[in-house]
């Protein structure tokens, strides 16, 4: 039994999200999950490195699966971007290791957010920003952007009530540009619980719109309530960059 790993791209607009709901053929999993079975003829079960919301999109999204066969890598790639519609894209198939899984072998992952500040509708990128008609202040964002570095417990920033294991994160950076018209959040860290990063964006569009002060993000993660926390930002802005492993 070989073991592969896939670099794919998909524009989430019209999925429920990266995880296969039953018989749905909605998500991208099980998008993945049919066109393999199909060309390898046997089941063929998809790990990713994580789950993207429905909507969200992703440049740089990992999944590995073991599968019994004698095809190249070349010809995997080239089967699956036939089978594949046009909005989800096989980037680079390679063969590794046995015990590689790509969520459990992942050290860390970037992503991107993006805003359009402007009341000017951004017609052709429509799809992948969010788009915000109001002012932003970015240095009070950026100044308030520095007190999620570090290691803290996001438990105030995940959308998972039930959520049990540990919501403790470590953030290695976390930058906001101005892009002309667009405010661009790019986030790195070691995971992210549900929603996580949406949250930190709304969090931080709310100080930009100076509806809540710049201080409060350290109150918030010292309170565990999701409540604290501001709203979730629109999934269309949100795109995994890249995932990262040793």
């Amino acid at each position: 039994m070989r073991n592969f790993k896939m670099l794919l791209a998909y524009d989430g607009t019209r999925y429920r999200g990266w995880q296969r709901l039953g018989n749905s053929p909605d998500t991208i999993q099980g998008k993945l999950e049919q066109a393999l079975s199909r060309i390898l003829e046997q089941p063929i079960a998809i790990h990713g490195s994580g789950r993207t919301d429905a909507g969200a999109h992703a440049a740089g999204q990992v999944a590995s699966f073991h599968a019994d066969t004698t095809r190249s890598c070349r010809e995997l790639t080239a089967l699956l971007r036939q089978y594949l519609p046009e909005d989800l894209g096989v980037l680079e198939i390679t063969e590794v290791p046995p015990r590689f899984h790509a969520r459990l072998t992942a050290t860390g992952k970037t992503y991107v957010y993006r805003v359009w500040n402007s009341r000017v509708p951004n017609v052709f990128e429509r799809r992948y920003v969010y788009q915000l008609g109001e002012t932003l202040d970015v240095a009070a964002m950026k100044q308030a952007a520095a007190d999620f570095l570090g290691t803290h417990d996001f438990i105030a920033f995940c959308s998972n009530k039930q959520f049990k294991k540990s919501s403790v994160r470590t953030i290695t950076a976390l930058t906001i540009e101005t892009l002309g018209p667009e405010v661009r959040f790019t986030v790195t860290g070691d995971g992210f619980l549900y929603n996580m990063v949406r949250i930190m964006v709304g969090t931080l569009l709310e100080i930009g719109l100076h509806r809540r002060p710049v201080d409060d993000i350290p109150a918030i993660l010292a309170s565990r309530s999701r409540e604290r926390a501001g709203k979730t930002a629109p999934a269309r802005g949100l795109c995994l960059k890249e995932v990262y492993y040793p």
